[in-house]
């Protein structure tokens, strides 16, 4: 077609690098086309080619990780990934970014990241049946942190609490690499019949294309390229790309959308995320080799005077579109006018290929489909040159100074802000609503019953990014890792992970080099623990003035145990049990808690992580709970073995005593190092635990004993009190947020 639009102003220079296209995407654009393109399909072909949408600079290595298993239904490709967990039921679950618009508007930047979330599972079919996130923020002294921390907690609270969906877990941690671009991260899991999922392809000629939910808006608008590039020093200008979330209209559409999935009507369904109309048209189309015909004259809206660029690009929140069976559009109306929500008519599909847009009686746009959508950049190592991220040299215990008191590091250990308790941001978020949450927020992994079952899945978020910088490689393996033994302490089978890889600028070859180690690290450790990636989100371009986050790819694991009464806590059970420790120590104190909060360092190599054991130890603690060999476990992690210990003691409220071993590591490394595959086990019956260990050829040893009111170690300066570790682990946060 020779012209679409009667907008015949020529396209500047100005304006496509505006939109956020070099040059050379420029002119595919011209190739594609034939001709130029308007101004609406300028910003059609900016959105789509975005960072954001495209993934242009990861695809190429997004596509060498393991995504398959025999319970992976669905792999990455759709809205969310989906897992079979027996008797048809399916989980389906994903993680996104909603980093810049949080940092911009906290509350609103966070609440539309958990709505938008919430959109990915259930359009597919499935009910919310949990959130997590993964959050993290500036320096605790920096003049934003607080105004970020409260906003960010006040917005996932706001929006989960209404729309009645329990928040059930998740991190918080501070670094001064986050002060000028926070991180904020949601996760949703879902419950579905296995035998009735929901898919985004089209299909049909001449099926009714529908747009239901809430009204187009002049929100949100260039979302999606914001989020492909770096902040500067007028991102609060960029207030107006923040979408405006209402979780009140959500909680309808959730309900409208499930009883219409329960008829026959639907054909394909999308969520409007980023990129707003333009994507889920593109997307369903693309996926189903359809073309699509709209008449934006009947998109629902809420400003007067729209133009066709402001619809297709808007990201209004809250909105959904759907290809419907001829003749079915009555019976669909009917369900959402009865749930007061929009509902319109607004195209067809087609069999040409292309999209075409008609608004005020003219074609506005004439896009070919596959070419805009298959020939999207895919850059390789000649665009997004790496180099690999030099690795630190390893630390001994005698390069790290021992404490004058192991006691007193512990409770500033405690009180630092990675560890401090994050009470007073999990209860600002309803935990409990659908009464199925079995283990609250401060455990390993939260645990959420199959409603009507003695199923339950256990769900965590986890990464640790000082490792990833040290080393990106054992970084992605380590947060993998994680993940999966959170999962394992309570009892529960890892199954599948999300992941959300946050990290800086890829045009610079040192941040892509962490892109690629971290993603070589996480391919790894999946194919060794069988915990394949089936659904993700890749953010890049967190960056503001030339700093660089940390890397940080977030990993959301899930996981399945049959009977939830066999599931273990990491709380002390009861006075004169045994504490086991599985695994070895050797005393790695590289990018370790204790070198950074006691020593004012940041530095070494990171644990290595020796996935062979991990699989190993892991798999012997698995079956030592659903066995119910042990009262209580808790994977050892920051802060090393008497952090461990402390945190099983403070949350059952019953004290230990240590014994550090002679033969092993130096006592402050073996009590502060971070060695990896370890856990914390209590027991009534240390010999049998131990004989079954020693030939399962699985590292175990008898470490102290469980009981009193506080904390010691045979040989130290006396017991430290249970009250004061509390106090000095409780009391940091709520003070700071006091502040404010």
């Amino acid at each position: 077609m020779s012209d679409a639009s009667p907008d015949t102003a020529p396209i500047t220079p100005e304006q496509v690098e505006s939109h956020g296209l070099s040059p050379s995407e420029y002119a595919k654009v011209l190739e594609i086309l034939g001709r130029a393109p308007n101004i609406t399909e300028l910003g059609i072909f900016s959105v789509m080619w975005s960072e954001h949408c495209s993934y242009k600079s990861s695809k190429k290595w997004l596509k060498t990780l393991p995504t398959e298993a025999p319970w992976v239904i669905c792999g990455p490709g759709e809205n969310a990934g989906i897992i079979d967990i027996g008797d048809n039921q399916a989980v389906i679950f994903k993680m996104e970014s909603h980093n810049h618009p949080s940092f911009i508007e906290p509350y609103q930047g966070a609440a539309t990241g958990v709505g938008g979330i919430l959109r990915d599972v259930f359009t597919m079919g499935a009910r919310p049946i949990a959130n997590l996130n993964s959050l993290r923020f500036g320096s605790p002294d920096h003049a934003k942190t607080r105004h970020l921390v409260s906003g960010v907690v006040a917005g996932i609270g706001g929006y989960g609490n209404c729309v009645g969906v329990p928040t059930v877990g998740g991190e918080c941690t501070f670094h001064e690499a986050y002060d000028g671009n926070i991180l904020v991260n949601a996760m949703t899991v879902g419950l579905a019949d296995a035998d009735n999922i929901f898919y985004s392809a089209a299909s049909g000629a001449g099926n009714p294309i529908v747009y239901v939910g809430s009204k187009t808006g002049r929100d949100g608008i260039h979302g999606a390229t914001m989020a492909s590039t770096e902040f500067s020093e007028d991102s609060e200008a960029k207030r107006p790309t923040v979408q405006v979330g209402d979780p009140f209209t959500e909680k309808l559409l959730i309900e409208a959308c499930l009883e219409l999935m329960k008829t026959d009507c639907i054909v394909a369904i999308q969520d409007m995320g980023a990129a707003g109309l333009t994507s889920s048209g593109f997307e369903m189309a693309s996926k189903g080799g359809m073309g699509v015909e709209l008449d934006l004259d009947q998109v629902p809206q809420r400003e007067a005077n729209m133009t066709a660029y402001e619809m297709m690009l808007s990201e209004s929140q809250e909105r959904m579109l759907m290809v419907l069976k001829p003749g079915s559009e009555d019976e669909a109306r009917a369900i959402f006018e009865k749930w007061e929500l929009d509902f319109a008519v607004v195209g067809q599909l087609t069999d040409t290929g292309h999209m075409v847009l008609r608004h005020k009686g003219e074609i506005v746009a004439d896009l070919p489909i596959d070419p805009l959508a298959l020939a999207s950049p895919e850059y390789d190592e000649t665009e997004r040159p790496w180099v690999p991220t030099p690795v630190s040299a390893s630390l001994s215990a005698d390069d790290v100074p021992a404490p004058n008191d192991p006691m007193a590091a512990l409770v500033s250990l405690l009180a630092c802000p990675d560890l401090a308790s994050k009470r007073w941001i999990w209860e600002q978020y309803d935990h409990m609503v659908m009464a199925d949450t079995i283990a609250r927020p401060g455990g390993d992994a939260a645990l959420v019953r199959v409603h009507g079952t003695k199923k339950a899945l256990a769900m965590t978020s986890d990464c640790t990014p000082r490792y990833c910088k040290a080393d990106p490689v054992q970084g992605g393996k380590q947060a993998v890792a994680e993940a999966w033994r959170n999962i394992t302490a309570t009892g529960a089978t890892p199954l599948a992970i999300t992941n959300c890889l946050n990290f800086g600028n890829p045009e610079k070859p040192d941040i892509m080099g962490q892109f690629v180690g971290c993603i070589s690290g996480i391919k790894e450790a999946c194919l060794a623990l069988d915990f394949p990636v089936v659904s993700g989100n890749v953010s890049l371009y967190n960056e503001t003035q030339s700093v660089a986050v940390l890397p940080t790819p977030a990993i959301g694991g899930v996981g399945l145990i049959d009977d939830y009464t066999n599931a273990a806590t990491l709380a002390f059970a009861a006075n004169s049990e045994t504490i086991v420790l599985i695994g070895e120590t050797a005393g790695h104190f590289g990018q370790s808690l204790y070198l950074r909060e006691i020593e004012g360092r940041e530095d070494g190599a990171p644990p290595p992580v020796d996935l062979a054991t991990e699989r190993r130890n892991g798999d012997f603690v698995r079956g030592l709970i659903t066995s119910n060999q042990v009262t209580a476990c808790h994977d050892v992690s920051d802060g090393g073995i008497l952090v461990c210990i402390a945190e099983m003691a403070l949350k059952g409220a019953i004290g230990a005593t240590l014994q550090v071993p002679e033969d092993e590591a130096p006592a402050h490394a073996w009590l502060f190092g971070e060695d990896q595959a370890r856990y914390i086990v209590t027991t009534n019956d240390a010999r049998t635990l131990l004989a079954a260990a020693e030939k399962a050829g699985v590292p175990a040893m008898q470490i102290g004993i469980t009981g009193g009111e506080g904390i010691s170690l045979i040989g130290g300066s006396g017991e430290t009190a249970l009250a004061a570790l509390r106090k000095a682990n409780e009391d940091w946060l709520p003070g700071y947020m006091g502040a404010v």
